[in-house]
């Protein structure tokens, strides 16, 4: 089975939809323009025309089982769980508790530095990177009113710190897919995706406190606004069981439980309206949840025909070691975040292959989970195209009713926690060695 060489024509329904996306994302200069869900459909018709020797039942029998694959199936009752439990965060103004917390107690000298710190938590406690930009860009609008010139370096620690959270955070989305294709416990992933990113998180915060000491902030107060310290307790919950080793369903249940808890007994927000929010957040998630569904039964007539095995052959047939059989993984990652512009979508296609090519090297599961993770979120960080910056530029039009404040390049070159994150990566790869596998 390791010596078949496989078929490189098997992965045309992978290359039609890159181009197909890539193509359609760039000529209406919007990567989330064009379902991507229409296009993996488009795929999977082309799967199944494909090899005509191989009868259509027959795929259609692969398709079913990749579809209804263990791990799918649980990663899309997480993503579910997930969507319920962000929602009644924003719907009992857990999120904006938060914020106001921390810009209440943030001294004017260390504001940059204190946001990249806020984004981090935030982005870790939702989930969701794209969430916690549009949360916090219109408050960093009104920040460069009193700091003038900080947008630029304000935005840069922003999507930074939603990118380390969506990276970390035991319900993103990243966080699920890495974990359920290489069958990993996410506190195992969290441990080993720690000690990569920690040195680029403090690195990162002491590089925007210094460069934001020449900023002229006298015009910046302390601010007093309201914040509710109960209200962010299911955050704490959900993050401290997790890292405890409960099961992640588990302890989504109980913090969307305490969220229902605090918002009828410490909020005005109607019952009804807290249950509405639930279904809200289960909707969210749909077009994920099929997303997943299609990518996985397409990805399964894909090896079916030979095409997982052409792959694993390109990408391993001249490694050497461990370290090689990583640094495949990490390339393949980077190039399909990069070709997508959705490191979600990413993650589940290479995932297959690097789930692989983790049991032919004897690869450690937690750290090919973790290398996914930190990769994609590295590349969906920088790229000018994708959704976190896209929607970083986008918020500080809508605040100054479409007015240009800045733009992508401004963004990324005051961006320095995905860069150093990339860095990082190459180091724990080359450098800290694996445990000897049991």
């Amino acid at each position: 089975m390791d010596n078949k060489k496989g078929n490189f024509w098997a992965l045309l329904p992978l290359i039609v939809f890159i181009v197909v996306y890539f193509t359609a994302s760039v000529a209406l200069n919007d990567f989330y323009a064009v379902p991507a869900i229409l296009v993996f459909v488009l795929s999977l018709i082309i799967a199944l025309l494909q090899f005509p020797k191989i009868s259509f039942n027959k795929k259609i029998e692969a398709f079913c089982k990749g579809a209804g694959d263990e791990t799918i199936i649980l990663m899309i009752l997480i993503f579910l769980l997930a969507g319920a439990f962000g929602s009644l965060g924003a719907v009992t103004g857990a999120v904006t508790s938060t914020v106001n917390l921390f810009v209440t107690y943030l001294p004017p000298s260390f504001i940059v530095a204190g946001f990249f710190i806020i984004s981090c938590f935030i982005a870790t406690s939702i989930g969701t990177s794209v969430g916690t930009i549009v949360t916090l860009a219109p408050i960093a609008v009104e920040l460069e009113k009193m700091i003038p010139g900080s947008l630029a370096l304000l935005l840069g620690a922003i999507v930074g710190g939603a990118m380390f959270g969506d990276n970390l955070s035991f319900i993103s989305d990243t966080t699920i897919a890495a974990t359920r294709t290489q069958n990993v416990d996410m506190k195992d992933k969290f441990k080993a995706n720690f000690i990569v990113v920690l040195p680029a998180a403090i690195i990162s915060t002491i590089l925007y406190f210094a460069f934001s000491q020449n900023f002229d902030s006298t015009q910046l107060e302390q601010q007093n606004l309201p914040f509710d310290i109960i209200s962010i307790i299911p955050y704490f919950l959900v993050f401290g069981l997790a890292i405890f080793g409960v099961n992640v369903i588990w302890s989504l249940i109980i913090g969307i439980l305490s969220f229902l808890i605090i918002g009828i007994f410490n909020t005005s927000v109607p019952f009804l309206d807290l249950i509405s929010s639930i279904n809200n957040g289960f909707k969210g998630m749909f077009e994920l949840s099929i997303l997943c569904l299609i990518i996985g039964g397409v990805v399964s007539i894909i090896r079916l025909n030979g095409g997982l095995d052409y792959i694993i052959n390109i990408f391993t047939k001249n490694i050497k070691n461990k370290k090689q059989a990583e640094l495949s993984i990490a390339g393949l990652t980077a190039l399909a975040d990069a070709a997508l512009a959705n490191n979600t979508i990413a993650i589940l296609i290479v995932g297959n292959v690097a789930k692989e090519i983790s049991n032919k090297h004897n690869l450690e599961p937690r750290r090919v989970a973790s290398i996914l993770d930190t990769v994609s979120c590295f590349i969906q960080g920088i790229i000018p195209y994708g959704a976190q910056i896209l929607a970083a530029v986008a918020v500080t039009k809508v605040v100054e009713s479409n007015i240009t404040l800045v733009t992508p390049v401004d963004v990324i070159s005051n961006l320095y926690y995905p860069f150093f994150t990339g860095i990082c990566t190459l180091v724990y790869i080359f450098i800290y060695t694996q445990k000897k596998e049991v």
